[in-house]
């Protein structure tokens, strides 16, 4: 399951939802035609009747949730989707939930720390970065020289003492 969002709230008295997206624009969840809800270790499906965007949320309503009473009990439960349902990434391109865990080398072969979570700044993407000590580093071609899915490194042209 790759998480996608949050129910942060009842909306409204029918049983919709109030959802906190975390896809890169607030539509990006309403594609999928079915949801997995849980709490990372339990999951169980939801078909989506209808879902739209409301400000920086979306808003949905799930089969079987019928007013506010059984929207309630959906809240703050994870909204995920398979990973086989993902579309695929160019090259040079990849899921912020690929990145989480990668440990983080200089190119001197210095270890920096592990990559705990990415942060949308505006003007690129930041890894956090937790080692020794917390870093930030802008995930822009200029530091991020080299991503390795396949043995969980990523490479950068950063200082230990940045």
């Amino acid at each position: 399951m790759v998480v996608l969002g949050r129910i942060s709230a009842p909306f409204g008295v029918k049983g919709w939802l109030k959802i906190q997206p975390y896809t890169e624009t607030v539509e990006g969840l309403a594609r999928y035609p079915a949801w997995w809800l849980g709490n990372g270790s339990e999951w169980r499906e939801a078909a989506v009747l209808q879902a739209r965007p409301q400000g920086k949320s979306l808003v949905a309503k799930l089969q079987g949730c019928d007013d506010r009473a059984a929207a309630q009990s959906y809240k703050n439960l994870q909204v995920a989707v398979q990973r086989s349902q993902l579309p695929a990434v160019k090259k040079g391109q990849y899921y912020w939930v690929d990145l989480i865990g990668l440990e983080v080398v200089n190119l001197k072969d210095e270890r920096l720390g592990v990559v705990k979570e990415l942060l949308a700044t505006g003007a690129n993407d930041v890894l956090r970065v937790q080692g020794e000590r917390e870093r930030l580093i802008p995930f822009i071609p200029q530091v991020v020289r080299e991503v390795r899915l396949d043995s969980a490194v990523i490479r950068v042209d950063w200082g230990l003492d940045y």
